[in-house]
C-alpha cells in the first residue's frame, strides 16, 4: 500500500511533464511612435475624426521552446482628409511553449499570445493619447481566434485554386 502512494505521486509529475506547457516570460513595449502633423492647430478646429485601425502579429521562434510573439497596432486618426494623429505601438511577448506542434501551436502564437498583448497595447496607446491632450479611443476587444479561423479558411481555400489551376494547366498540356 505504501508503494501505490510513493509512486502515484512521481507518476502524476510524469504525466504533467509530458503535456504541453505555456508559460509568459516576458512582456514588454518593443515600439512606439506617436505622431501630430498639425501640430497646436489640431486643438484649434472642430472636427469629425475618422479612425482607422491596422492590426498585424509578427511570431519570431527565439531558441527551441521559446517564441516572441508581437502585436503591432496603427491607429491613424483623420479629420477632413488631414492626419489628426498617428499612433503605433507594438507590444511584444516572449513565450516558452513546448509539448506543442502543428495547428495547436500556430493557434496558441496566433490567437492566445495576441490575445494577452492586446490589453497592454490598447493602455500605453490611451495612456499616450491622454498625455498628448486627446481623449481614449478605449479599443474595443479583438475575437484572435475568429481572426485565425478566418485566416486559416482563405488560406485553405487559395491552396485548393492553386491545386485546381494547377491540375487545370497539367490537364491542358496532354
Amino acid at each position: 500500500m505504501t508503494d501505490e502512494t510513493t509512486t502515484a505521486p512521481e507518476a502524476a509529475t510524469q504525466e504533467q511533464a509530458a503535456g504541453p506547457k505555456f508559460a509568459i516570460q516576458r512582456i514588454y513595449l518593443k515600439g512606439l511612435s506617436f505622431e501630430t502633423p498639425q501640430g497646436l492647430e489640431v486643438f484649434q478646429k472642430q472636427w469629425k475624426p475618422k479612425v482607422n485601425q491596422d492590426l498585424t502579429t509578427k511570431t519570431q521562434k527565439v531558441s527551441e521552446g521559446l517564441f516572441e510573439v508581437a502585436l503591432r497596432l496603427t491607429i491613424t486618426v483623420t479629420g477632413e482628409d488631414e492626419t489628426i494623429y498617428l499612433i503605433e505601438v507594438e507590444q511584444a511577448g516572449l513565450f516558452a511553449i513546448e509539448g506543442m506542434e502543428g495547428a495547436q501551436l500556430a493557434q496558441v502564437l496566433n490567437s492566445t499570445c495576441p490575445t494577452m498583448l492586446l490589453p497592454y497595447a490598447r493602455e500605453t496607446i490611451d495612456s499616450i493619447l491622454v498625455k498628448a491632450s486627446f481623449p481614449p479611443l478605449m479599443i474595443p476587444p479583438i475575437n484572435f481566434d475568429a481572426l485565425f479561423a478566418n485566416a486559416v479558411q482563405q488560406a485553405a481555400a487559395q491552396a485548393e485554386a492553386k491545386a485546381q489551376q494547377d491540375q487545370s494547366a497539367a490537364d491542358s498540356t496532354h
